[in-house]
């Protein structure tokens, strides 16, 4: 099967979304964890692959090179087309990483331009006369605006990007994507050749995604969320969605949450009123003390069938303090190495289902797994699907990003298997937040 689609996600719950729209698409996909290996083939009949880095707050230049080197490897196996997904909320700075990287893709296919649109309908994000909204509301004005590692204090995607890239940055506005692909091919041909290489794209709806997915053409690049991404996929031809079983309900499981952010906390909230679960603080784990080896004591002491949740989240005001004690990178990179070396240790007790919540929570729980990639599965709520790894005797991961699912994902994500389930909340973030 041709590989349609090549993608370079920036983090690892930001590629799950971008799969599950693939695959909601019906786009066979396949998920690969890092910049893969030479050797590592494409996972047979798939017309997509996304590729997950983490490389979202990483300095320009390593992002760059890490882009780079997974685009190589994704032109190499034959991606008719690549595409560079980030973040709905467009988390960045005036020093990248999306314009560096979107900079390096053009100059590595040889594109005169790209089309830059992180609108995501389906999670409130609408792009609008070059303006990024979330339900309506300019970015600026949401909790984004105190992101802990890339404060958002602009909602004009123009005013953002310029300051990332050397070239012109401009708007395909909605009237002329609401003209069909023709008027937007038309208009990109035009404003390549008067130099403006990154294009802003308006779109409201699935429909305007869509439209602008079809006017990309061959060998295109394209840059934004899951959203353009799936209005492409539907703009191809599409294949059946790759034969996975359904998400597993038996065997042991737990819950890995890394994420500060308030839905993961309603989550946890949630979950944490039926279920065991143990709070880790970094600040206690920086003084020396072994948290690990009480986590997996108190582990082992539950009783048979109890899925526990182990988290480090916490409320603002608290999340301030630990930053402001411990410094926001020291106490980051603590819960990472912790969560990630509790996944090993869990799954070598024979867990078999963990659901991940947070970005760098993930990119790290992957990585400790060394799990190089990963069939996508269904999706319990809208960008949150559940994957598999490959051989026989796999793995189901559930890789969250902080913002996404309704408050009770967790503990419909993870109902046994003699308990019925209700329909997906369908409902994802209502704001974005640190």
């Amino acid at each position: 099967m041709t590989l349609e689609l090549g993608v370079v996600a920036d983090d690892f719950t930001g590629a799950t979304d971008v799969a599950a729209a693939l695959r909601r698409a019906g786009v066979r996909t396949a998920l690969l964890f890092g910049v893969p290996e030479a050797a590592l083939p494409v996972p047979g009949g798939c017309a997509a692959v996304v590729v997950a880095l983490k490389i979202r707050s990483v300095p320009a230049a390593d992002a760059v090179n890490e882009a780079t080197a997974a685009a190589r490897w994704l032109r190499a196996a034959g991606a008719r087309r690549l595409y560079w997904k980030y973040c709905s909320t467009f988390d960045s700075t005036p020093r990248g990483n999306i314009g560096p990287v979107a900079d390096a893709l053009l100059a590595e296919t040889g594109q005169p331009r790209t089309l830059v649109c992180p609108a995501a309908p389906e999670h409130g994000r609408t792009v609008h006369r070059g303006q990024l909204l979330v339900h309506g509301t300019p970015l600026d004005q949401t909790p984004m605006r105190h992101h802990p590692l890339n404060p958002m204090t602009d909602s004009d995607l123009r005013r953002l990007l310029a300051p990332q890239t050397p070239h012109p940055v401009g708007l395909i506005p909605l009237p002329v994507v609401r003209a069909g692909a023709g008027a937007v091919a038309q208009a990109l041909a035009e404003r390549a050749a008067a130099g403006e290489r990154h294009l802003v794209a308006d779109a409201l709806t699935a429909e305007d995604l869509t439209v602008l997915g079809a006017a990309a053409g061959e060998r295109a690049l394209l840059t934004g969320a899951a959203g353009l991404a799936e209005g492409l996929a539907r703009s191809l031809a599409p294949a059946e969605p790759a034969p996975v079983a359904e998400p597993a309900r038996a065997g042991p499981a737990a819950v890995l949450a890394g994420s500060c952010s308030a839905r993961t906390l309603e989550q946890i909230a949630h979950f944490a009123a039926d279920h065991p679960a143990f709070r880790i603080d970094p600040r206690v784990a920086l003084t020396g003390r072994d948290v690990l080896g009480e986590a997996l004591a108190w582990h082992a002491a539950l009783p048979p069938g109890a899925v526990p949740l182990f988290h480090a989240s916490a409320p603002p005001d608290e999340l301030a303090a630990i930053q402001q004690e411990l410094g926001a990178e020291r106490a980051a990179v603590a819960v990472e190495s912790l969560l990630a070396e509790l996944a090993v240790r869990l799954v070598a007790r024979g867990t078999r289902r963990l659901l991940v919540a947070g970005g760098e929570t993930s990119g790290a729980v992957t990585t400790a797994l060394r799990v190089p990639a990963v069939v996508v599965g269904p999706e319990a709520d809208p960008g949150v699907p559940w994957t598999r790894t490959l051989g026989d005797d796999p793995l189901h991961l559930m890789l969250k990003s902080g913002n996404f699912g309704a408050p009770d994902l967790f503990t419909r994500a993870l109902a046994p298997a003699d308990e019925p389930v209700d329909e997906p909340g369908g409902k994802s973030n209502e704001e974005p937040a640190p």
